[in-house]
């Protein structure tokens, strides 16, 4: 399925509502903290498990904890420590959007992804 280059909002919704997982995995993004962005020669990488992330926005900003879930289906993430209390008393999860974070340390486990960033800044 191609990004439409129309300006209009409807189709821009839909083409985001329809999107593959291959293509959704790179819309969860969050930018790097300086020191990353110093390191690796980018602004911004997708977020996966493990990585730890520094909440910026909303009500929890300043929370710092490690990434659980990724949900590419609703593009949320999850991060561990954030609960919220639902009416019942029952602690769930709460969900957040990864434009409200910010990545400061890389999960470096997973060796296909640290060669692609050292690719990518030796590239560049």
């Amino acid at each position: 399925m191609k990004q439409p280059t129309s300006s209009q909002a409807r189709k821009q919704r839909k083409w985001r509502a329809n999107a593959p997982l291959h293509k959704r995995r790179k819309m969860v993004c969050s930018p790097l903290s300086m020191e990353l962005k110093k390191k690796y020669n980018r602004n911004a990488v997708a977020v996966r498990k493990g990585d730890t992330v520094r909440v910026t926005r909303g009500s929890e900003r300043g929370h710092k904890g490690e990434v659980m879930d990724v949900d590419l289906s609703k593009y949320r993430i999850y991060i561990n420590g954030m609960i919220s209390k639902k009416t019942d008393g029952k602690e769930v999860e709460r969900p957040i959007d990864a434009s409200n974070v910010v990545i400061v340390e890389l999960y470096d486990e997973d060796r296909k992804r640290m060669d692609a960033l050292m690719n990518k800044k030796e590239v560049e």
